[in-house]
Protein backbone atom coordinates (compact mmCIF):
# COMPACT_ATOMS: atom_id res chain seq x y z
CA UNK A 1 0.00 0.00 0.00
CA UNK A 2 3.09 2.62 -0.13
CA UNK A 3 2.76 5.57 -1.67
CA UNK A 4 -1.23 4.76 -2.29
CA UNK A 5 -3.19 7.93 0.06
CA UNK A 6 -5.75 5.63 2.22
CA UNK A 7 -7.60 6.31 4.85
CA UNK A 8 -5.00 4.61 7.06
CA UNK A 9 -2.50 7.29 5.80
CA UNK A 10 -4.57 10.32 6.42
CA UNK A 11 -5.12 9.42 10.09
CA UNK A 12 -1.41 8.56 10.35
CA UNK A 13 -0.23 12.10 9.13
CA UNK A 14 -3.27 13.55 10.66
CA UNK A 15 -1.78 12.55 13.92
CA UNK A 16 1.79 13.44 13.47
CA UNK A 17 0.63 17.12 12.28
CA UNK A 18 -1.30 17.72 15.56
CA UNK A 19 1.25 15.97 17.98
CA UNK A 20 4.03 18.78 16.26
CA UNK A 21 1.38 21.30 16.36
CA UNK A 22 0.95 20.62 20.08
CA UNK A 23 4.45 20.99 20.66
CA UNK A 24 5.06 23.69 18.47
CA UNK A 25 2.15 25.84 20.25
CA UNK A 26 2.78 24.81 23.62
CA UNK A 27 0.40 25.22 26.44
CA UNK A 28 -1.71 22.66 28.70
CA UNK A 29 -1.10 19.61 26.90
CA UNK A 30 -3.56 17.87 29.19
CA UNK A 31 -6.24 19.79 28.52
CA UNK A 32 -5.28 20.31 25.02
CA UNK A 33 -4.56 16.35 23.99
CA UNK A 34 -8.50 15.65 24.98
CA UNK A 35 -9.38 17.85 22.20
CA UNK A 36 -7.01 16.30 19.38
CA UNK A 37 -9.79 13.34 18.90
CA UNK A 38 -12.45 15.47 18.46
CA UNK A 39 -10.77 17.20 15.82
CA UNK A 40 -9.41 14.44 13.73
CA UNK A 41 -12.67 12.40 13.36
CA UNK A 42 -15.69 15.11 14.08
CA UNK A 43 -19.31 14.71 14.28
CA UNK A 44 -21.62 11.96 15.27
CA UNK A 45 -21.37 9.49 12.12
CA UNK A 46 -18.85 7.00 11.97
CA UNK A 47 -16.33 6.99 8.95
CA UNK A 48 -14.06 3.84 9.49
CA UNK A 49 -15.58 1.46 11.84
CA UNK A 50 -19.19 0.94 13.31
CA UNK A 51 -18.58 3.47 16.55
CA UNK A 52 -17.14 6.64 16.33
CA UNK A 53 -16.14 6.72 19.90
CA UNK A 54 -13.85 3.56 18.86
CA UNK A 55 -12.31 5.68 15.72
CA UNK A 56 -11.69 7.90 18.47
CA UNK A 57 -10.34 5.98 21.04
CA UNK A 58 -7.85 4.68 18.38
CA UNK A 59 -6.77 8.26 16.76
CA UNK A 60 -6.43 8.65 20.97
CA UNK A 61 -3.71 5.57 21.11
CA UNK A 62 -2.26 6.67 18.57
CA UNK A 63 -1.60 10.17 19.54
CA UNK A 64 -0.04 8.43 23.00
CA UNK A 65 2.66 6.81 20.75
CA UNK A 66 3.28 9.54 18.36
CA UNK A 67 4.58 11.14 22.11
CA UNK A 68 6.54 8.21 22.76
CA UNK A 69 3.79 7.07 25.32
CA UNK A 70 2.94 3.68 26.28
CA UNK A 71 -0.12 2.55 25.17
CA UNK A 72 -3.32 2.42 27.74
CA UNK A 73 -4.59 -1.03 29.71
CA UNK A 74 -7.92 -1.55 28.06
CA UNK A 75 -9.01 -3.21 31.18
CA UNK A 76 -7.90 -0.30 33.56
CA UNK A 77 -9.48 3.85 33.25
CA UNK A 78 -6.47 6.37 32.56
CA UNK A 79 -6.58 9.72 31.26
CA UNK A 80 -5.55 9.90 27.37
CA UNK A 81 -3.22 12.95 28.97
CA UNK A 82 -1.24 9.86 31.47
CA UNK A 83 2.22 10.71 31.15
CA UNK A 84 2.01 13.36 28.92
CA UNK A 85 3.92 16.22 31.20
CA UNK A 86 6.92 13.76 31.81
CA UNK A 87 7.28 12.94 28.13
CA UNK A 88 7.27 16.67 27.21
CA UNK A 89 11.09 16.88 27.27
CA UNK A 90 14.11 18.70 24.94
CA UNK A 91 15.50 14.82 24.85
CA UNK A 92 14.39 11.32 23.94
CA UNK A 93 11.41 9.74 25.65
CA UNK A 94 10.97 6.30 25.08
CA UNK A 95 8.90 4.02 26.37
CA UNK A 96 9.57 0.34 24.96
CA UNK A 97 8.55 -1.42 22.88
CA UNK A 98 8.94 0.34 19.92
CA UNK A 99 6.22 -1.45 17.28
CA UNK A 100 3.00 -1.84 18.95
CA UNK A 101 -0.84 -3.43 18.13
CA UNK A 102 -3.78 -1.29 18.72
CA UNK A 103 -5.51 -4.35 20.40
CA UNK A 104 -8.97 -2.71 19.77
CA UNK A 105 -8.14 -1.73 16.30
CA UNK A 106 -7.21 -4.98 14.90
CA UNK A 107 -9.06 -7.22 12.86
CA UNK A 108 -8.51 -10.47 14.33
CA UNK A 109 -7.68 -11.60 11.09
CA UNK A 110 -7.70 -15.54 10.37
CA UNK A 111 -4.28 -16.82 10.52
CA UNK A 112 -2.98 -18.29 7.53
CA UNK A 113 -5.94 -20.18 5.59
CA UNK A 114 -6.08 -21.90 2.15
CA UNK A 115 -9.99 -22.31 0.70
CA UNK A 116 -11.53 -22.71 -2.75
CA UNK A 117 -13.14 -20.02 -3.92
CA UNK A 118 -16.13 -19.73 -6.86
CA UNK A 119 -13.62 -19.96 -9.40
CA UNK A 120 -13.28 -23.53 -9.18
CA UNK A 121 -14.76 -24.85 -12.33
CA UNK A 122 -14.20 -28.44 -11.73
CA UNK A 123 -11.68 -29.36 -14.71
CA UNK A 124 -10.69 -32.94 -15.62
CA UNK A 125 -7.08 -32.27 -14.47
CA UNK A 126 -8.03 -31.44 -10.89
CA UNK A 127 -4.45 -30.80 -10.29
CA UNK A 128 -4.82 -29.81 -7.08
CA UNK A 129 -5.61 -33.49 -5.81
CA UNK A 130 -2.41 -34.04 -7.54
CA UNK A 131 0.36 -32.09 -5.70
CA UNK A 132 -1.26 -32.41 -1.91
CA UNK A 133 1.11 -33.98 0.02
CA UNK A 134 -1.90 -34.99 2.78
CA UNK A 135 -4.64 -35.64 0.20
CA UNK A 136 -6.94 -32.62 1.91
CA UNK A 137 -8.12 -31.96 -1.31
CA UNK A 138 -10.62 -34.22 -2.81
CA UNK A 139 -13.05 -33.78 -5.82
CA UNK A 140 -16.80 -33.37 -4.68
CA UNK A 141 -19.69 -33.44 -6.32
CA UNK A 142 -17.36 -31.72 -9.66
CA UNK A 143 -15.54 -29.19 -7.70
CA UNK A 144 -12.51 -29.04 -5.22
CA UNK A 145 -13.12 -29.54 -1.45
CA UNK A 146 -9.70 -28.78 1.47
CA UNK A 147 -10.41 -30.84 4.43
CA UNK A 148 -9.20 -28.17 7.19
CA UNK A 149 -8.38 -31.39 9.19
CA UNK A 150 -5.86 -32.41 7.09
CA UNK A 151 -4.59 -29.64 5.36
CA UNK A 152 -0.98 -28.22 5.99
CA UNK A 153 -1.96 -25.12 4.55
CA UNK A 154 1.85 -25.32 2.28
CA UNK A 155 -0.29 -24.22 -0.48
CA UNK A 156 1.03 -26.39 -3.23
CA UNK A 157 -3.24 -26.36 -4.68
CA UNK A 158 -3.14 -22.59 -4.92
CA UNK A 159 0.14 -22.61 -6.90
CA UNK A 160 -1.23 -25.01 -9.42
CA UNK A 161 -4.22 -24.06 -10.29
CA UNK A 162 -5.08 -23.26 -13.68
CA UNK A 163 -8.28 -21.16 -12.89
CA UNK A 164 -6.26 -19.63 -9.69
CA UNK A 165 -9.52 -20.76 -7.83
CA UNK A 166 -7.47 -21.55 -4.34
CA UNK A 167 -6.13 -18.64 -2.75
CA UNK A 168 -3.57 -19.05 0.09
CA UNK A 169 -4.39 -16.08 2.68
CA UNK A 170 -2.16 -14.98 5.35
CA UNK A 171 -2.96 -11.91 7.69
CA UNK A 172 -0.88 -8.84 6.14
CA UNK A 173 1.08 -8.25 9.38
CA UNK A 174 2.15 -11.40 9.37
CA UNK A 175 3.11 -12.21 5.75
CA UNK A 176 5.43 -8.78 5.65
CA UNK A 177 6.98 -10.48 9.12
CA UNK A 178 10.25 -11.62 7.76
CA UNK A 179 11.16 -13.03 10.73
CA UNK A 180 7.76 -14.54 11.81
CA UNK A 181 7.08 -12.90 14.50
CA UNK A 182 3.45 -12.36 14.87
CA UNK A 183 1.00 -14.59 16.22
CA UNK A 184 -2.85 -14.23 17.80
CA UNK A 185 -3.77 -13.92 20.93
CA UNK A 186 -6.51 -15.69 23.15
CA UNK A 187 -8.84 -13.19 20.81
CA UNK A 188 -7.77 -13.56 17.59
CA UNK A 189 -6.12 -10.54 17.45
CA UNK A 190 -2.03 -9.54 15.72
CA UNK A 191 0.53 -10.01 18.82
CA UNK A 192 4.40 -9.71 18.57
CA UNK A 193 6.73 -11.76 19.75
CA UNK A 194 9.35 -9.47 20.83
CA UNK A 195 12.19 -11.77 21.18
CA UNK A 196 12.09 -12.58 17.54
CA UNK A 197 10.70 -8.67 16.40
CA UNK A 198 13.99 -6.83 14.51
CA UNK A 199 11.75 -2.95 14.28
CA UNK A 200 12.15 -3.37 10.64
CA UNK A 201 8.49 -1.79 10.76
CA UNK A 202 6.92 -3.56 7.94
CA UNK A 203 4.03 -5.07 9.94
CA UNK A 204 2.64 -1.74 10.49
CA UNK A 205 2.74 -0.39 6.98
CA UNK A 206 1.18 -3.49 5.57
CA UNK A 207 -2.06 -3.90 8.40
CA UNK A 208 -4.83 -2.41 6.45
CA UNK A 209 -6.97 -1.39 9.48
CA UNK A 210 -3.77 0.47 11.04
CA UNK A 211 -3.74 -1.36 14.13
CA UNK A 212 -0.18 -1.54 14.42
CA UNK A 213 1.95 2.03 14.86
CA UNK A 214 5.54 2.88 16.11
CA UNK A 215 6.56 5.28 19.19
CA UNK A 216 8.01 8.93 17.32
CA UNK A 217 10.28 11.51 18.97
CA UNK A 218 8.80 14.63 16.93
CA UNK A 219 7.11 15.73 20.51
CA UNK A 220 10.37 15.74 22.41
CA UNK A 221 12.73 17.08 19.01
CA UNK A 222 10.36 20.28 18.99
CA UNK A 223 10.71 20.46 22.35
CA UNK A 224 15.03 20.70 21.69
CA UNK A 225 14.59 23.11 18.90
CA UNK A 226 12.38 25.26 20.88
CA UNK A 227 14.95 25.39 24.11
CA UNK A 228 16.82 27.14 21.42
CA UNK A 229 19.80 24.04 21.93
CA UNK A 230 21.66 23.99 18.28
CA UNK A 231 19.64 21.25 16.71
CA UNK A 232 21.57 19.66 13.74
CA UNK A 233 20.02 17.35 10.93
CA UNK A 234 21.32 14.88 9.03
CA UNK A 235 18.99 13.46 6.49
CA UNK A 236 18.76 10.11 4.74
CA UNK A 237 19.43 9.87 0.50
CA UNK A 238 16.16 8.15 0.19
CA UNK A 239 14.29 11.62 1.14
CA UNK A 240 14.26 12.98 -2.70
CA UNK A 241 10.89 12.68 -3.77
CA UNK A 242 9.20 11.72 -0.62
CA UNK A 243 8.01 15.57 -0.29
CA UNK A 244 5.76 16.20 -3.39
CA UNK A 245 7.48 17.52 -6.89
CA UNK A 246 8.19 20.99 -5.32
CA UNK A 247 10.50 19.83 -2.10
CA UNK A 248 13.66 19.17 -4.30
CA UNK A 249 16.66 18.59 -3.19
CA UNK A 250 17.96 21.95 -3.58
CA UNK A 251 14.95 23.05 -1.33
CA UNK A 252 15.34 20.67 1.56
CA UNK A 253 18.67 22.54 3.67
CA UNK A 254 16.20 25.79 3.91
CA UNK A 255 12.77 23.70 4.39
CA UNK A 256 14.76 22.25 7.45
CA UNK A 257 16.19 25.78 8.35
CA UNK A 258 13.04 26.91 8.93
CA UNK A 259 11.81 24.23 11.14
CA UNK A 260 14.74 25.42 13.78
CA UNK A 261 17.66 23.03 12.22
CA UNK A 262 20.73 25.09 12.74
CA UNK A 263 22.87 22.85 10.08
CA UNK A 264 21.99 20.17 7.32
CA UNK A 265 24.17 17.47 6.50
CA UNK A 266 23.81 14.36 3.50
CA UNK A 267 23.68 10.99 5.61
CA UNK A 268 25.49 9.46 2.08
CA UNK A 269 28.55 11.23 3.98
CA UNK A 270 28.02 8.32 6.41
CA UNK A 271 27.54 6.30 3.62
CA UNK A 272 31.10 7.18 1.40
CA UNK A 273 33.05 6.34 4.61
CA UNK A 274 31.21 3.47 5.84
CA UNK A 275 32.03 2.40 2.17
CA UNK A 276 35.71 2.91 2.36
CA UNK A 277 36.07 0.68 5.52
CA UNK A 278 33.49 -2.16 4.62
CA UNK A 279 35.77 -2.22 1.37
CA UNK A 280 39.51 -2.41 3.37
CA UNK A 281 37.45 -4.91 5.93
CA UNK A 282 36.38 -7.19 3.07
CA UNK A 283 39.39 -7.00 1.44
CA UNK A 284 41.35 -7.70 4.64
CA UNK A 285 39.26 -10.36 5.80
CA UNK A 286 37.80 -12.58 3.52
CA UNK A 287 38.22 -15.13 2.81
CA UNK A 288 41.32 -15.29 5.00
CA UNK A 289 39.71 -14.78 8.65
CA UNK A 290 36.12 -15.01 7.71
CA UNK A 291 34.26 -17.37 4.91
CA UNK A 292 31.93 -14.34 3.83
CA UNK A 293 30.99 -10.75 5.08
CA UNK A 294 27.44 -9.36 5.08
CA UNK A 295 26.97 -5.17 5.05
CA UNK A 296 26.28 -3.69 8.39
CA UNK A 297 24.10 -0.40 6.95
CA UNK A 298 20.34 -1.66 7.43
CA UNK A 299 20.08 -2.37 11.41
CA UNK A 300 17.38 -4.82 11.46
CA UNK A 301 19.36 -7.11 8.83
CA UNK A 302 22.12 -7.19 10.85
CA UNK A 303 20.09 -7.76 14.50
CA UNK A 304 18.25 -11.03 12.42
CA UNK A 305 21.53 -12.23 11.08
CA UNK A 306 22.80 -12.00 14.97
CA UNK A 307 19.73 -13.87 16.15
CA UNK A 308 19.10 -16.31 13.40
CA UNK A 309 22.85 -16.93 13.15
CA UNK A 310 25.02 -16.33 15.54
CA UNK A 311 27.61 -18.19 14.70
CA UNK A 312 28.04 -16.09 11.69
CA UNK A 313 27.37 -12.61 13.45
CA UNK A 314 31.32 -12.28 13.17
CA UNK A 315 30.49 -12.16 9.51
CA UNK A 316 28.44 -9.08 9.39
CA UNK A 317 30.30 -6.49 8.81
CA UNK A 318 31.59 -4.35 12.69
CA UNK A 319 31.76 -0.99 10.40
CA UNK A 320 29.63 1.95 11.90
CA UNK A 321 26.35 2.84 9.67
CA UNK A 322 25.89 6.00 7.97
CA UNK A 323 23.97 7.49 10.27
CA UNK A 324 26.76 7.09 13.16
CA UNK A 325 29.25 7.82 10.85
CA UNK A 326 27.54 10.98 10.07
CA UNK A 327 26.51 11.85 13.65
CA UNK A 328 30.13 11.34 14.76
CA UNK A 329 31.41 13.89 11.69
CA UNK A 330 29.27 16.30 12.55
CA UNK A 331 29.98 15.84 16.38
CA UNK A 332 33.52 16.38 16.03
CA UNK A 333 32.79 20.18 15.48
CA UNK A 334 29.71 20.72 16.77
CA UNK A 335 30.26 19.03 20.62
CA UNK A 336 27.65 20.30 22.08
CA UNK A 337 24.72 20.16 19.40
CA UNK A 338 21.80 17.72 19.22
CA UNK A 339 21.98 15.26 15.78
CA UNK A 340 19.11 14.62 14.41
CA UNK A 341 18.85 11.61 11.47
CA UNK A 342 16.04 11.94 9.56
CA UNK A 343 15.18 8.90 7.39
CA UNK A 344 13.05 5.79 6.38
CA UNK A 345 13.55 3.39 8.17
CA UNK A 346 11.59 2.40 12.02
CA UNK A 347 14.99 0.38 12.96
CA UNK A 348 17.23 3.14 13.28
CA UNK A 349 15.43 4.39 16.28
CA UNK A 350 16.61 1.58 18.33
CA UNK A 351 19.85 1.76 16.99
CA UNK A 352 20.43 4.78 18.02
CA UNK A 353 19.70 3.97 21.68
CA UNK A 354 21.69 0.99 21.16
CA UNK A 355 24.23 0.72 24.25
CA UNK A 356 26.52 -1.37 22.50
CA UNK A 357 27.62 1.74 20.25
CA UNK A 358 27.80 5.57 20.64
CA UNK A 359 25.51 6.39 18.02
CA UNK A 360 26.30 10.20 19.00
CA UNK A 361 22.13 10.34 17.28
CA UNK A 362 19.95 12.17 19.37
CA UNK A 363 16.88 11.53 17.97
CA UNK A 364 15.26 9.65 15.29
CA UNK A 365 12.33 10.30 12.98
CA UNK A 366 11.13 9.37 9.64
CA UNK A 367 10.15 11.20 6.71
CA UNK A 368 6.25 10.65 7.66
CA UNK A 369 6.93 12.20 11.02
CA UNK A 370 8.72 14.90 9.40
CA UNK A 371 5.98 15.54 6.87
CA UNK A 372 4.12 16.17 10.27
CA UNK A 373 6.08 18.64 11.18
CA UNK A 374 6.22 20.40 7.66
CA UNK A 375 2.75 21.09 7.70
CA UNK A 376 1.83 22.10 11.03
CA UNK A 377 4.63 24.85 10.73
CA UNK A 378 3.06 25.62 7.23
CA UNK A 379 6.12 25.10 5.17
CA UNK A 380 5.20 25.84 1.29
CA UNK A 381 7.93 24.09 -0.68
CA UNK A 382 7.09 25.98 -4.02
CA UNK A 383 7.65 29.14 -1.68
CA UNK A 384 10.96 28.33 -0.73
CA UNK A 385 14.24 29.91 -2.30
CA UNK A 386 17.26 28.00 -2.97
CA UNK A 387 20.34 29.05 -1.24
CA UNK A 388 22.75 26.41 -0.45
CA UNK A 389 22.21 22.85 -1.82
CA UNK A 390 23.59 19.23 -0.59
CA UNK A 391 26.83 18.64 -2.30
CA UNK A 392 28.73 16.62 0.07
CA UNK A 393 28.18 12.81 -1.08
CA UNK A 394 29.46 10.88 -3.85
CA UNK A 395 27.05 9.04 -6.18
CA UNK A 396 27.54 5.43 -4.65
CA UNK A 397 26.96 7.14 -1.32
CA UNK A 398 23.76 8.30 -2.06
CA UNK A 399 22.66 5.30 -3.97
CA UNK A 400 22.61 3.10 -0.24
CA UNK A 401 19.29 3.90 -0.33
CA UNK A 402 17.84 1.70 -2.94
CA UNK A 403 18.28 -2.28 -3.42
CA UNK A 404 21.85 -3.54 -4.17
CA UNK A 405 22.87 0.36 -3.50
CA UNK A 406 25.42 -0.70 -0.89
CA UNK A 407 27.02 -3.86 -2.51
CA UNK A 408 27.53 -1.73 -5.38
CA UNK A 409 29.33 1.09 -3.54
CA UNK A 410 31.52 -1.58 -1.90
CA UNK A 411 32.89 -3.17 -4.92
CA UNK A 412 33.81 0.10 -6.27
CA UNK A 413 35.53 1.06 -3.63
CA UNK A 414 37.19 -2.27 -4.06
CA UNK A 415 38.03 -1.92 -7.80
CA UNK A 416 39.39 2.16 -6.98
CA UNK A 417 42.33 0.60 -4.28
CA UNK A 418 42.68 -3.23 -5.67
CA UNK A 419 41.85 -3.40 -9.51
CA UNK A 420 43.12 -6.94 -9.23
CA UNK A 421 40.54 -8.01 -6.80
CA UNK A 422 37.20 -9.63 -7.86
CA UNK A 423 34.16 -9.68 -5.77
CA UNK A 424 31.08 -11.64 -5.85
CA UNK A 425 28.35 -10.22 -4.12
CA UNK A 426 24.38 -11.08 -3.61
CA UNK A 427 21.70 -8.94 -2.48
CA UNK A 428 18.57 -9.71 -0.57
CA UNK A 429 15.84 -6.99 0.00
CA UNK A 430 13.43 -8.15 2.68
CA UNK A 431 14.21 -10.27 5.31
CA UNK A 432 12.57 -13.48 4.04
CA UNK A 433 15.22 -13.02 1.27
CA UNK A 434 17.68 -12.42 3.61
CA UNK A 435 17.12 -15.37 5.64
CA UNK A 436 17.42 -17.40 2.40
CA UNK A 437 20.47 -15.89 1.46
CA UNK A 438 22.17 -16.37 4.47
CA UNK A 439 20.77 -20.06 4.82
CA UNK A 440 22.80 -20.41 1.49
CA UNK A 441 26.02 -18.64 3.38
CA UNK A 442 25.79 -21.47 5.99
CA UNK A 443 25.69 -24.39 4.01
CA UNK A 444 29.19 -22.63 2.54
CA UNK A 445 27.53 -22.25 -0.43
CA UNK A 446 28.73 -18.27 -0.41
CA UNK A 447 32.13 -18.57 0.27
CA UNK A 448 34.19 -15.54 -0.49
CA UNK A 449 30.90 -13.25 -1.37
CA UNK A 450 30.08 -9.39 0.16
CA UNK A 451 26.05 -10.86 1.17
CA UNK A 452 23.94 -6.99 1.04
CA UNK A 453 21.01 -7.54 3.46
CA UNK A 454 18.32 -4.95 3.70
CA UNK A 455 14.96 -5.28 5.72
CA UNK A 456 12.40 -3.58 3.17
CA UNK A 457 11.71 -4.40 -0.41
CA UNK A 458 13.42 -2.45 -2.73
CA UNK A 459 15.83 -1.23 -0.14
CA UNK A 460 15.96 1.67 2.26
CA UNK A 461 13.40 3.79 -0.29
CA UNK A 462 11.10 1.13 0.96
CA UNK A 463 11.52 1.75 4.73
CA UNK A 464 8.04 2.05 6.75
CA UNK A 465 8.51 5.52 7.29
CA UNK A 466 8.89 6.52 3.52
CA UNK A 467 5.37 8.34 1.58
CA UNK A 468 6.60 7.16 -2.15
CA UNK A 469 5.71 4.38 -4.06
CA UNK A 470 8.85 2.19 -3.99
CA UNK A 471 9.46 2.44 -8.12
CA UNK A 472 9.41 6.07 -7.89
CA UNK A 473 11.36 6.44 -5.33
CA UNK A 474 13.68 4.27 -6.37
CA UNK A 475 13.97 6.70 -9.34
CA UNK A 476 14.45 9.70 -8.07
CA UNK A 477 17.36 9.28 -6.00
CA UNK A 478 19.13 7.39 -8.63
CA UNK A 479 18.59 11.05 -10.30
CA UNK A 480 19.73 12.59 -7.33
CA UNK A 481 22.92 10.02 -7.03
CA UNK A 482 23.74 11.20 -10.39
CA UNK A 483 24.14 14.84 -9.47
CA UNK A 484 26.82 14.16 -6.94
CA UNK A 485 29.88 16.39 -7.28
CA UNK A 486 31.55 12.99 -7.24
CA UNK A 487 31.23 9.53 -8.28
CA UNK A 488 33.17 6.96 -5.97
CA UNK A 489 33.04 7.08 -2.56
CA UNK A 490 37.24 6.64 -2.06
CA UNK A 491 37.16 10.58 -3.74
CA UNK A 492 35.39 12.10 -0.23
CA UNK A 493 36.80 14.48 1.21
CA UNK A 494 35.94 13.68 4.28
CA UNK A 495 37.86 10.26 3.79
CA UNK A 496 40.97 11.47 5.95
CA UNK A 497 39.08 11.65 8.47
CA UNK A 498 37.49 8.43 9.08
CA UNK A 499 40.11 7.29 11.70
CA UNK A 500 39.15 10.06 14.03
CA UNK A 501 35.26 8.99 14.03
CA UNK A 502 36.78 5.69 15.95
Amino acid sequence: MRGIYTPVTKIRRQVFTEVARLAYEGGDYASRIEHIPYKIIPGEIPTYRDSIFKERAIVGERLRLAMGLSLRRIDEHAPLSEGINESAVAEKYYEPPLINVITFACNACPETSVFVTNNCQGCLAHPCTAVCPVKATSIVNGRSVIDKDKCLKCGRCADVCPYSAIVKRKRPCAAACGMDAISSDNLGRAKIDYDKCVSCGQCLVSCPFGAIADKSQIFQLIHAIKSGQEVIAEIAPAFVGQFGPSATPEKMKEALRKLGFSKVYETAVGADLCTIEEAEDFVKKVPDEQPFMGTSCCPAWSVMAKKLFPEYAHCISMAMTPMVLTARWIKKDNPDAKIVFIGPCAAKKLEASRRSVRSDVDFVITFEELMGMFVAKGIEFDQLEVEDPLQDASTVGRNFAVGGGVAAAVVDCIKQKYPDREVLTEAAAGLRDCRKMLTLAKAGKRNGYLLEGMACPGGCVAGAGTLLPIVRATASVKGFAKEAPIGHAADSQYADQLHLLE
